[in-house]
Order: C-alpha cells, then sequence, then structure tokens
C-alpha cells in the first residue's frame, strides 16, 4: 500500500501506471485456457445450478432407501431387503466410472458444454422415470429389474456431470481463484442433496406411513425431471470453452483414456486412492447415518432426515470459504490431509455418539458436515490441477468415479453389511477411521500445485 501511494505521489501518471500493472498482473494469474474466456458468474452458475439438480435426483435414493426396500424388494428380513436396496444403490455408482470414460472422451476431445447439457438431459429422463415405476405389488420381480436399469443410466449421468462441470469452471478461473471456483460444484450439489432430504423429511413428516409408501415417494422423482428441463434450459446457452486440447499431429493417435492410465498412472492411482477414502466418508457420514440412528437406534426416519437436512444446511456457506481459504491461505492438500487426520480421529466416537440420543445424533451430525464442507470445497480444485490439459477430463472422470463409484456408492450397503456380519452397531465407525486413513496416505504421497499454473 505504501509502495502504491509513494508512486501515486511522486509520478502525475501512477493511477494510471497502477491500473496498468494491476491488469498486468491479472492476466499474468490467468491460465492459458483462461485467456480469452472471461470468467463470468454465468459460468459458474452453470456449473452449479447442473450440480443442484444432478445430485438432488441421485441423492433421493439413498433417503428414500427403506421405503424403496419395502416397494421393491419385499422380504420378511428388513435388513436383507436394505442391503438389496443399497445394492442397487451401489450397481448405480459402478455405471459411474464408464460414463466417466465416456463423457471425459466427450469433453477432452470437443469442450466441455456439451458434456453437462447431455448429461443433465440423461439424468433428468431417468430420475421422472423412477418416479413412474410400478412396484413388486404390481409386477414382481420386474420392478426390481426396472429399478436397477433406471439406476444405471443414473450412474452414467453423474459420472460425466460431476466432473465436467468441475473441469469447466475451474479452467475458465485465474489460478488465485481456483479453489473457491471449484468449490461451487460440490455448493450445488450439497444444496442438491439438501434439497432431496428436506423434501423427503418433508413428505415423511406431512405424510401418514400408508400414503408415502403408496404414492408420496415418487412426487420428488418427478418433481427432478421438471428441474432438470429448468436447468437445460439455461445450460444450453454457455459459451463452450475453447478447446482445452491441443495436441501436436503425432499425439492425435494417443486417447486421453491412455494418457491417463499410462503416461499419468501415479497421478490417477493417488486419485482413486484419494477418492474411494473421501467417498467412503462422504456417503456414511451424509447419506447412510439417517437410515443408520433408525434402525439400530430409537430415532424416527423423518427426525433423523431433518437433522440431517440441518447439518447441510449449516455446511454449505463453508464449501466455498474452505475454497477460498485454499487458494490464499492454506495449501490444498495440508488442508485435506488435516481434515481426514481429523476424521480419523474422530470419526468413531462421534459415530457411536450419533445413535445414543437426539442430543448426540444433532451434535455429531453438525461437526461431520462442517469437517466434510472441506475436502468439498478443496477437492475439486486439487483434482482438476494434478492432470495435464491432454487428460484432464479424462483422468479426472475415471480417477473420481472409480474412487466414489466402488468405495463410495458401496458404503452404505457394507455399512449395513457390517453390522450384519460383526453384530457390532458401531462398525460402520471403524469403516470411516480406515477410509480417512486412506484418504490421508493418498495425500501424503500427492503433489501439491495449487499455486501453479494448469499445465
Amino acid at each position: 500500500m505504501i509502495r502504491a501511494f509513494s508512486r501515486f505521489s511522486l509520478n502525475g501518471s501512477g493511477l494510471n501506471t497502477d491500473r496498468s500493472q494491476n491488469s498486468e498482473r491479472a492476466e499474468n494469474l490467468r491460465t492459458p485456457e483462461y485467456r480469452g474466456h472471461p470468467h463470468k458468474l454465468k459460468t459458474v452458475l452453470g456449473g452449479t445450478i447442473g450440480n443442484v439438480m444432478e445430485w438432488y435426483d441421485f441423492a433421493l435414493y439413498g433417503f428414500f432407501a427403506p421405503v424403496l426396500a419395502q416397494l421393491f424388494f419385499p422380504s420378511g428380513n428388513k435388513t436383507a431387503s436394505l442391503i438389496a436396496t443399497f445394492g442397487v444403490f451401489a450397481v448405480g455408482f459402478v455405471m459411474r466410472p464408464i460414463g466417466g470414460i465416456i463423457f471425459g472422451w466427450i469433453g477432452d476431445r470437443f469442450g466441455r458444454s456439451a458434456v453437462l447439457r447431455i448429461s443433465v438431459i440423461i439424468m433428468g429422463a431417468a430420475t421422472f422415470l423412477l418416479g413412474v415405476l410400478p412396484t413388486a405389488g404390481a409386477i414382481g420381480i420386474w420392478a426390481a429389474v426396472l429399478l436397477l436399469g433406471v439406476r444405471l443410466v443414473q450412474g452414467l449421468s453423474v459420472g460425466g456431470e460431476f466432473s465436467g462441470s468441475v473441469t469447466y469452471v475451474v479452467e475458465t478461473s485465474p489460478l488465485h481463484r481456483r479453489g473457491f471456483s471449484g468449490s461451487w460444484a460440490n455448493f450445488g450439489g450439497l444444496v442438491g442433496t439438501l434439497a432431496g432430504s428436506g423434501l423427503a423429511a418433508f413428505m415423511a413428516s406431512v405424510l401418514p406411513s400408508s400414503d408415502l409408501q403408496s404414492w408420496g415417494w415418487r412426487v420428488p422423482f418427478l418433481l427432478g425431471g421438471v428441474f432438470a428441463v429448468l436447468a437445460y434450459l439455461y445450460i444450453r446457452r454457455l459459451k463452450d470453452v475453447p478447446h482445452m486440447v491441443h495436441h501436436e499431429a503425432q499425439h492425435q493417435q494417443d486417447s486421453p483414456l491412455h494418457k491417463a492410465l499410462v503416461q499419468n498412472r501415479r497421478e490417477t492411482l493417488l486419485a482413486i486412492v484419494f477418492a474411494s477414502g473421501y467417498g467412503i466418508c462422504y456417503y456414511i457420514l451424509l447419506v447412510y447415518l439417517p437410515t443408520y440412528v433408525h434402525v439400530v437406534g430409537t430415532i424416527s426416519d423423518g427426525t433423523a432426515l431433518l437433522i440431517n437436512s440441518l447439518g447441510l444446511a449449516l455446511a454449505i456457506p463453508f464449501i466455498p470459504l474452505f475454497g477460498w481459504i485454499s487458494d490464499h491461505f492454506i495449501r490444498r492438500r495440508s488442508l485435506l490431509l488435516i481434515t481426514f487426520l481429523l476424521v480419523a480421529v474422530l470419526g468413531w466416537n462421534l459415530f457411536y455418539l450419533s445413535s445414543g440420543s437426539l442430543t448426540g445424533l444433532v451434535v455429531s451430525q453438525i461437526i461431520f458436515a462442517l469437517i466434510m464442507a472441506v475436502p468439498m470445497g478443496v477437492a475439486p480444485a486439487m483434482f482438476v490441477e494434478l492432470f495435464p490439459k491432454e487428460d484432464r477430463l479424462t483422468g479426472y472422470s475415471v480417477a473420481f468415479n472409480i474412487g466414489l463409484g466402488i468405495a463410495g456408492g458401496t458404503a452404505p450397503m457394507i455399512a449395513t453389511w457390517l453390522i450384519s456380519a460383526t453384530g457390532y452397531d458401531t462398525a460402520p465407525g471403524a469403516y470411516l477411521v480406515f477410509a480417512a486413513l486412506i484418504s490421508a496416505a493418498a495425500l501424503w504421497f500427492m503433489q501439491d500445485r495449487s499455486r501453479e499454473p494448469l499445465r
């Protein structure tokens, strides 16, 4: 400030000089991809809106799992029905790596905005279809088959949309704003998750159990189709980012997938391991926990969903805050490492506390939500920064979707099975600690590029 004042005082043209230097400094902070593509509010909103819709649709299944278990997998054993329901939930995640490969190739070869448009259309159609599916009482085993098919399509869509939107937003951001900009994708995802959780809690609270099972559960899924149309109308107007991949002629024969799995194998493997632990932590703490406290405790499903919604709402404003902190104060790798070590230390005790009483659930849910706001705000930019431009979307999509698809998507099912296999209600807490340590180990060996231009 003193130096700037001196320049202005000693030089009558100091104001213009400072403006010129500030402009030059801002230009230097831009990545090569960013130049020529102004970072506008509508760009961030495009990535955010798509994720609101995508994660609203995808999360509804997890929140309505107890109802869907009775309607599509009727059994005298509630645990067996729930395991089957979460198994179909996990199958949707298995499709995410496939979606990541397909949409990653499209995005790395033809641009990012096409990925956003196609994935929103697919997700909206699949979610609307889920809302009109006949149950096992009407068509028997075919109900489960149709449900499985819808989940596969949903997983394919999410596999391309999230990583595509994050890459689009981060690549069009200046260096000193990549963490903050990337955080809005998860901000939108959590808003969508909150909308799904809140609507599920509302339906469970105002409707008798009979009405909820006969027709009430369908309403949120049908609304997802409406949300998809609105999201598409906005996303279709986004200008595409100038193509990020400028291969030399001899490199055109090398696919983005081959580059991610061979040339950048180390980055891809570390990203997969980190995403696996991250995914387990996320889905156990923010999706499975309401079902857990209802099944093993005395808290009603409506109350558990309401507390979950409150925890998610509290975490939302912290997501961009932590993204901003990673841009200016603490490097992304260090901030994430501290966070997952904290989960490893506190996870089991807080998980045990959540099932003991209503107060324990409130305290645990709030702490868990605030802790998970850190990776939701910081990890998106970190994933993009790991990979070079030639295979950035493909590498990110494959690593992120394998990690969350295989590990995160199966977490609710495995957590439920662990209780049945071990006889300990707190077994999911041990699984949570293990997952946090896995992510911390991957971060330890990962290179931090949060202060470097994109490669």
